[in-house]
């Protein structure tokens, strides 16, 4: 048997999961304006749990009204969203697969054409896709606000049923800015070295923690390296030992490629090598990045991740865990008809979204 594929017990809170596979949180934009789940959403997210994935994580969700990042993004900031919630919850459960929601907040990349408002921050910022707007930075009672905002989040989405969600720290959004020394220049308790940059996450996992039960799953997606934000591996990898502190029940590395290397304190290792050489099994690791068949699975596990996460290719393999099961058999590489993917459970909206990717879609 493939080791992606053996049960796992998370040490804190010993819940269990049928498999190490994880479907990776991906932007689809297929929920409606308001932040409410669509069928097409609720469908597509249920087909990986029913193709046997042990983890299925949600595109990121933003945890307050104005910190929208992009069109179709589903939310988590109002009672509204339950029955959506709700349902998607149920469908995972059904499958006897674990369901995360991935919380977030653009911060800076929550641009005023989607939100009416100017973007907020850690400091003032401009930002990718903000149209050459800048951000202001956030006065101490908003940023009180929007931890709070994270832990009624977290409570709703247990409400719901899920029996988890995955903080995004990675990819520059509102966490990363405040992690970041480029984007956080603030020189209050929020700024400065990287233990007063890292309060505002560390107050969130505190905030979800009392706001949630004990059996309820909190992870955070990291980015090993955020150059644009001023966050680089010495910086990642302070942050995860200060999580080891935490009751986090696992840290996701987000490699865009589980072959990148870096060099640090004289050393080479992946990122994978180097989060797993921090954590030294005090808790659980995901990995991801360009893992596509079983040979790229296994590479991750003897690397040291705990949890093989993928995105491409579960986007065109619902059942990409019966890959692993059959050893041998690989996984059609793209390009893909828009046939394919609409079999996949795809909606023209995310086929579109998905034309964006070199190569992945057919013409």
């Amino acid at each position: 048997m493939h080791p992606a594929l053996a049960p796992f017990t998370f040490p804190r809170g010993s819940r269990t999961v049928k498999n190490r596979c994880v479907l990776a949180a991906m932007t689809n934009k297929q929920s409606h304006d308001d932040g409410r789940l669509s069928d097409e959403e609720i469908r597509w997210l249920t087909m990986r749990a029913e193709g046997g994935f042990g983890i299925v994580t949600t595109a990121a969700a933003n945890v307050s009204e104005q910190g929208k990042g992009w069109d179709g993004e589903f939310g988590v900031w109002s009672d509204h969203h339950l029955p959506g919630l709700t349902q998607l919850a149920a469908q995972i459960t059904k499958y006897e697969s674990i369901g995360l929601v991935q919380l977030f907040h653009g911060g800076m990349r929550a641009p005023e054409s989607i939100t009416g408002v100017q973007p907020v921050s850690a400091s003032e910022n401009g930002g990718r896709g903000m149209n050459g707007t800048v951000s202001r930075a956030l006065r101490g009672k908003e940023i009180e606000a929007i931890i709070l905002d994270f832990g009624m989040a977290a409570a709703r989405c247990e409400r719901a049923g899920f029996q988890g969600v995955e903080l995004h720290g990675a990819h520059g959004y509102l966490i990363a800015q405040f992690l970041g020394a480029k984007t956080n220049r603030r020189t209050d308790k929020w700024g400065g070295s990287l233990s007063n940059r890292w309060r505002f996450l560390q107050s969130i996992i505190r905030t979800v923690r009392e706001h949630t039960s004990d059996d309820f799953l909190v992870g955070l997606r990291l980015s090993p390296v955020l150059t644009s934000a001023g966050f680089e591996i010495h910086d990642a990898l302070e942050t995860v030992e200060m999580c080891t502190k935490t009751e986090l029940d696992f840290i996701h590395v987000s490699c865009w490629d589980i072959d990148e290397s870096v060099e640090h304190e004289g050393h080479v290792r992946t990122y994978t090598e180097w989060f797993e050489h921090v954590l030294d099994g005090r808790m659980p690791l995901v990995s991801t990045g360009m893992i596509w068949n079983a040979d790229d699975a296994q590479k991750a596990i003897d690397q040291g991740t705990d949890f093989v996460g993928v995105g491409r290719v579960g986007i065109a393999h619902p059942n990409w865990p019966d890959y692993l099961e059959r050893g041998s058999i690989e996984p059609v590489r793209p390009p893909f008809s828009p046939d394919h993917l609409t079999r996949a459970g795809l909606s023209p909206t995310f086929i579109k979204y998905m034309r964006a990717w070199d190569g992945f879609v057919t013409e």
